[in-house]
C-alpha cells in the first residue's frame, strides 16, 4: 500500500499485512464533559460500542421491526452480479469502519477481488475480524488499516489500475448530520481515487410508524443499546449515572427527516466527571444519534455534489433501503 504518513508495517500471515497509522487518542475525559455541559448535552454515538454495546447491536438486527441489515443484505445477494457488471472488475475494495468485516464477505466471495483493504479504528477488533477474514479468503491480499477516519479518507491512491471500489454499507451515512456528510462523501471520493467507486446503504424515508417501531422494539434491545452508553461511561470514567431512572427517547422528526434518539433524565442526576461535578435536571434529554433518512432522488444529488457519478441505484420491492453505486470519473 502506498502511504505517505508514518506507519508501521506487520506481516501477520501469507495474505494479510497490517498497518497501524497510530490514530490519535482522544482525551475521554475531556470530550464527556464538554459534551455533556454543553447548552444542549449530548453524547458521540462511539459510546455505545462498548463489548456489551456491540453484542446488543448485533442482537437489534435480528429484530422483527429492525428491517435495515436484512434489506441491504438481501439487496447485495440478489443484485451484486449485476452491480460488478456496471463496475468491471474490482481490484480492490476498501471498507472504512469495517467492524467485523462481515458484510464484505457476500462480494469477496462473488467478485473476487485481488485485494481487501478494512479501515477501522479499532485494533483489536480489526486483528481479530482480519486473522480469520485471511483464513477464510486465502487468495485475497489483506491489507488491514488501522485509522480513524480522517486518516483513512486522506490515504493516497494505490498504483493498481481502475481505482478503489469503497464499500459503505448499513446506512451509517445516515448518523452524519448534512454538513459533515457533504464533507464525509467528499472524502469517500477521494479515497476511491481516480477510476474508482463507491457502493453505498442509505436507508429510505417512510411511514413514521415504522421507523419508530425499528428504533422502539418491543424486546427492548434498541433502549438497553441507548442506555448501555451510560454504563459505558460510568466503567470508564466513574460517571455515577443512575442508568435506573434514565428513559430511552427515539422517534422520527419529519421536519429534519431523521430518527432521532435520546436518553432523558427521570430525576436529577449528580454526575462525577474527574474533578468536576455536574447536575442534570430531570427532564433533561441527551442527544445521543441522528439517523437520517433519505430519497433516492435526495441522495443521489448528494453524490453529484460530492463529485461522483451515479451508475445505478437498487431498492427493495417495498422501496425500504437503497444501494447506490456511483464512480469517481
Amino acid at each position: 500500500m502506498k502511504q505517505a504518513m508514518p506507519v508501521n508495517e506487520q506481516q501477520l500471515g501469507p495474505n494479510l499485512t497490517f498497518y497501524d497509522l497510530h490514530p490519535p487518542a482522544t482525551d475521554m475525559l475531556e470530550e464527556v464533559t464538554r459534551s455533556l455541559t454543553a447548552p444542549r448535552p449530548h453524547l458521540h454515538p462511539k459510546y455505545f460500542y462498548d463489548e456489551a454495546g456491540s453484542r446488543l447491536f448485533d442482537a437489534i438486527t435480528t429484530t422483527e421491526e429492525y428491517y435495515p441489515t436484512r434489506t441491504e443484505a438481501a439487496l447485495l445477494a440478489r443484485y451484486s452480479s449485476e452491480i460488478q457488471a456496471q463496475l468491471g472488475h474490482a481490484n480492490t475494495i476498501a471498507e472504512p469502519g469495517a467492524g467485523s468485516c462481515q458484510k464484505v464477505r457476500l462480494l469477496l466471495e462473488r467478485w473476487s477481488p485481488e485485494r481487501y483493504m478494512p479501515l477501522e479504528i479499532s485494533r483489536d477488533c480489526l486483528l481479530q475480524s482480519t486473522r480469520q477474514l485471511s483464513r477464510d479468503f486465502p487468495e485475497v491480499q489483506i491489507d488491514a488499516v488501522c485509522a480513524d477516519y480522517c486518516q483513512a479518507l486522506s490515504l493516497p491512491a494505490d498504483n493498481l489500475p481502475g481505482g478503489r471500489v469503497v464499500f459503505f454499507p448499513g446506512s451509517t451515512i445516515g448518523n452524519f448530520d448534512p454538513a459533515e456528510r457533504s464533507a464525509f462523501l467528499r472524502g469517500l471520493h477521494h479515497l476511491a481515487g481516480p477510476g474508482g467507486a463507491l457502493l453505498i446503504g442509505a436507508d429510505l424515508q417512510k411511514e413514521a410508524s415504522r421507523l419508530n417501531a425499528a428504533y422502539n422494539d418491543a424486546q427492548g434491545l434498541t433502549a438497553a443499546f441507548n442506555l448501555n452508553a451510560l454504563h459505558h461511561l460510568n466503567n470508564a470514567l466513574g460517571c455515577q449515572f443512575d442508568v435506573n431512572n434514565m428513559r430511552h427517547v427515539a422517534f422520527y422528526n419529519e421536519t429534519a427527516q431523521r430518527i432521532e434518539m435520546h436518553l432523558e433524565c427521570l430525576c436529577d442526576q449528580e454526575l462525577h466527571l474527574g474533578h468536576h461535578q455536574i447536575t442534570l435536571k430531570g427532564g433533561t434529554r441527551i442527544h445521543t444519534e441522528n439517523s437520517y433518512k433519505f430519497t433516492v432522488e435526495g441522495f443521489t444529488r448528494e453524490l453529484m455534489d460530492a463529485g461522483f457519478r451515479p451508475r445505478g441505484c437498487w431498492t427493495d420491492s417495498d422501496d425500504l433501503f437503497s444501494l447506490h453505486l456511483a464512480s469517481t470519473d
